[in-house]
């Protein structure tokens, strides 16, 4: 009788424990669910909000927008107010993307409102208690890439044919843009490029950096490595150190891309009227630094209607350079100032007459305006000694990775 005693007491303890192990796992599971990670987009927590999305429609405005969300129009002339500097209304373009957060109770009133400027960057609108506007960067994943190519027609019709972005023309024009003429490039032409790839939130959204490449026209080799020698810009070089632009750097600012080149004739995207464009303007985002592209003095450091604010320096008796629809200029940066090449003289923007963020760079030689990519400048100046061994490292990284073997 002990004995089936035992047994069923050993049976019973050993139920009890199962059970209590399977209630144990159910309630680390339970757990888990409970802490789950917040959700956050634009860096904000979303989870204890409506969110509402939607895209700008003709002829909308934001504060239309806001005022759908139950902000009325006392509220909505404070949120402009506070704008001013850091985001023009008037801006507010169509299709582009927009998302509401609102109070999760039966008001629905608008408690955030991001507004999509471009598929990586965006103004937040923080209506909590008192109202705050700032600016805020997708993350962009960059992914590195060697691609390469022989010309049959054009070397736009090679890199089109290849997949490859068609920026990449644009970019490969600019950066030898003293050393090849590429209206001559001929059949057997071929080039190597290692450069970057972005992407905001898997989707891809253009290059980046060349980081360095090689030209072959008419059987001789052009090679460009790219060196950063202080935190203000970077430029190109030779594989001898020897830099490819002249004495003054090819471009302004770190630019996405070239929107308007000089002409003689364009129509003027705000006015509607054909005009000379006597300026290459170069597209980026609001506050990126702009540079001095060569030493120089500081003539006018201004604001007018049409320019915005704008900064115009003289290298010398031959030319002189101009910076227009700055989103401000740079403290300290005023008539008489002496700025050397790459010194941040202002930051983009928008001001004055422009469409979107960009850099209007204008160029004088002997008092005429003139495209600067087709004169004839003095040479730059190569890598200095204190910066030759940095260089000379990166460049032999750069090579072994562009003429690595593709797959």
């Amino acid at each position: 009788m002990k004995k089936v005693f035992s047994i069923f007491l050993i049976i019973a303890v050993f139920i009890y424990v199962s059970s209590y192990f399977e209630s144990s796992s159910d309630l680390e599971f339970i757990e888990e669910k409970v802490a789950d990670e917040p959700s956050f987009e634009y860096g904000i927590c979303i989870d204890s909000f409506l969110v509402v999305r939607g895209s700008i429609k003709p002829n909308q405005t934001l504060g239309e927008v806001f005022y759908l969300h139950h902000i009325d129009h006392p509220i909505i002339n404070k949120i402009v107010s506070k704008s001013k500097g850091i985001f023009d209304f008037r801006r507010a373009a169509p299709d582009n993307k927009y998302t509401v957060l609102c109070s999760s109770d039966s008001s629905e009133i608008a408690q955030y409102l991001i507004y999509e400027e471009s598929i990586s960057s965006f103004v937040v609108f923080d209506l909590r208690d008192d109202i705050d506007v700032y600016r805020g960067n997708k993350k962009i994943d960059i992914i590195k890439r060697v691609s390469a190519g022989t010309i049959n027609s054009s070397l736009w019709l090679t890199m089109d044919e290849l997949g490859l972005s068609t920026r990449l023309v644009s970019e490969i024009s600019t950066i030898y843009a003293w050393t090849i003429d590429f209206f001559k490039v001929q059949k057997g032409d071929s080039f190597r490029i290692y450069y970057e790839d972005r992407y905001v939130e898997g989707e891809y959204i253009g290059i980046g950096k060349i980081l360095a490449a090689e030209f072959t026209h008419k059987n001789n080799n052009f090679y460009a490595f790219h060196f950063k020698k202080n935190t203000n810009y970077g430029d190109y070089y030779d594989e001898n150190g020897k830099t490819l632009r002249k004495a003054f750097l090819m471009a302004p600012v770190d630019y996405k891309r070239i929107s308007s080149r000089y002409s003689r004739k364009r129509k003027h995207p705000v006015t509607g009227q054909w005009k000379g464009h006597f300026g290459t303007d170069y597209a980026a985002s609001t506050g990126t630094p702009i540079w001095s592209t060569a030493n120089g003095t500081v003539t006018i450091a201004s604001y007018t209607k049409n320019n915005g604010n704008y900064v115009k320096i003289k290298h010398n008796n031959k030319y002189t350079t101009q910076y227009l629809h700055m989103s401000k200029i740079k403290s300290g940066i005023k008539k008489g100032k002496y700025v050397k090449q790459g010194d941040i003289i202002g930051f983009v923007g928008s001001t004055g007459l422009a469409t979107g963020p960009h850099v209007c760079y204008r160029f004088w030689k002997d008092g005429r305006q003139v495209d600067p990519y087709k004169q004839k400048l003095p040479p730059g100046d190569p890598i200095s000694k204190e910066n030759r061994n940095d260089f000379m490292f990166i460049k032999d990284s750069l090579f072994n990775i562009l003429m690595k073997d593709l797959d």
